[in-house]
């Protein structure tokens, strides 16, 4: 609009001016410039009022002057030339026209500049969109060819989880078979623990396979636990073997089996032996270390009555606490069970297991109150529940194979999910959300050094899983209470979280 004017105030001394500049014909011939140059007053007036209403306010001073000057003007276009008189007439005109020029020339460029700047600015406006939505667009790439690797992972897992399954059933039914007439201890049916069994494993390929074998006492015998206090390490809880009567109510004439409880002790020592107490306790407590050393020859023996060397070398590995074996396939895939031994308590999903603390020392009479048995079921509760593209399993295990710390562990991060988890079940959440939800949840945990036992003490559990009565009732227990108690190890817990940050930031998990 400014241009438009500033060429309407050109065009209206152009037009001023070139009667004056046609009068220089005139002028030879000795005709005065007053009666070529003058225009009729109601021609001028109709072209002033159309260009006046396009004028700028601040170029009406000057067009007034200008006027004036060819108004009164009475020399022709060679004596505005050759007159001293009147040159400075001549010059005023043209510097008006120059400024004009110049006037019109700067807003022509401004109006191009900022048509080439909003041309830019829309050009690069275009380009960080399509980076933004390639950006994006490699993110999900990422995250699906992630997923799918760890989906693969899972499959496999599966696969040699059910081998391994299949392997120590067989195994298992052998020796039950063999000790269910002894006086030892009797092995039931495996129960599949820890990450391998939930559907998730840090390790991957690596993982090892853990079943808790439950003990029940042979014949004559009786269990009798000796809990201590919860959350006790190392643990304090024991195993005592009371003898118990075998008499039956109508002695059989071929029932030959003395009664441990009414036969002089000599006479049972001379007669027959109480394996269980002599072999694998320690005073009268069960012995994990004894029971372990025995397990081990009892597979050795019925893996080869069994056969199975044909299908699986076996190599027992040194443990002092469990029986630990490497399988190698004849397609030299190999497998790492570990079987744990466990006394249950009561009808609940709560054992007394074999398994300690590796860092501490814990003596062969004392067990671990564990709950690996009741969060297995857990997850399994929850995988009925589940929606078909649920990913907390994927997001456990990216997390806690993500670890390369010291303080916090695959435990921590599993429990954060389990309460998740209960919170609400059987919902679907995009992956990285989700992600986001278990470290959102684990950062107020560190902050706050107080992150509860999914199990003991919560009083808001699945109906599947059994407790005991004694523990229902229980004060929640602080798996952070090391945090609260050493600053130093709050202190690293936090550093690890935030590199664990980053490095799934790097993952493309966090930038998107």
């Amino acid at each position: 609009m400014a241009s438009r004017r500033v060429l309407g105030l050109l065009l209206l001394c152009i037009i001023r001016l070139l009667p004056m500049v046609g009068n220089e014909q005139g002028e030879a011939s000795g005709v005065s410039m007053q009666q070529h140059v003058e225009l009729p007053n109601t021609e001028m007036t109709d072209v002033l009022e159309k260009v006046e209403e396009r004028t700028l306010e601040e170029m009406q001073s000057i067009l007034e002057e200008t006027e004036r000057i060819l108004e009164e003007s009475d020399f022709s276009w060679g004596a505005l030339l050759f007159a001293p008189m009147e040159q400075w007439q001549f010059w005023v005109v043209a510097a008006g026209l120059a400024l004009l020029i110049a006037l019109c020339l700067g807003v022509w460029r401004r109006t191009h500049v900022a048509d080439s700047g909003d041309e830019r600015e829309r050009s690069v406006s275009i380009t960080e969109e399509e980076d933004k939505g390639k950006r994006k667009d490699d993110f999900h790439a990422e995250e699906r060819l992630l997923r799918e690797k760890i989906r693969r992972s899972a499959q496999s897992l599966a696969c040699r989880r059910r081998e391994v399954e299949m392997v120590v059933s067989d195994v298992l039914g052998v020796l039950q078979e063999r000790l269910s007439q002894s006086f030892f201890l009797v092995p039931q049916a495996a129960i599949g623990v820890g990450s391998a069994f939930e559907g998730w494993s840090p390790r991957g390929h690596d993982a090892v396979f853990r079943l808790l074998v439950p003990l029940k006492p042979s014949r004559g015998h009786a269990f009798q636990l000796e809990l201590g206090t919860a959350g006790d390490t190392p643990a304090k809880h024991r195993v005592r073997v009371d003898l118990a009567c075998t008499c039956a109510k109508e002695a059989c004439v071929e029932d030959t089996m003395l009664c441990f409880v009414h036969q002089p002790y000599e006479a049972l020592e001379r007669n027959q032996d109480s394996g269980l107490l002599c072999q694998l306790c320690t005073g009268r407590y069960l012995d994990v270390q004894k029971i372990a050393r025995w397990f081990q020859e009892l597979v050795s023996s019925a893996w080869e009555e069994m056969g199975l060397g044909r299908r699986y070398q076996l190599r027992v590995l040194p443990s002092r606490r469990s029986c630990k074996l490497e399988l190698t396939s004849a397609s030299e895939r190999s497998f790492l069970v570990e079987m744990l031994f466990g006394v249950q308590r009561g009808e609940s999903d709560i054992f007394l297991s074999s398994q300690a603390p590796e860092a501490i020392f814990t003596p062969g009479i004392m067990w671990t109150e564990s709950s690996a048995v009741a969060e297995a079921k857990f997850f399994s509760h929850v995988a009925r529940q589940a929606l078909p593209d649920s990913v907390h399993l994927q997001c456990l295990q990216l997390l806690t194979g993500s670890l390369v710390s010291t303080v916090l562990s695959s435990y921590t991060f599993k429990t954060a999910v389990m309460h998740l988890l209960n919170l609400c079940p059987g919902t679907s959440v995009p992956f990285t959300l989700q992600l986001q939800d278990v470290m959102c949840y684990l950062r107020s945990c560190l902050e706050e050094k107080c992150l509860h036992h999914f199990i003991f003490g919560n009083e808001c559990l699945p109906k599947a899983i059994i407790l005991p009565p004694a523990t229902q009732p229980s004060e929640p227990v602080n798996i952070f209470q090391c945090l609260v108690e050493d600053p130093e190890a709050h202190a690293k817990a936090l550093r690890e979280f935030q590199e664990l940050q980053g490095r799934l930031t790097g993952l493309l998990l966090f930038g998107a």
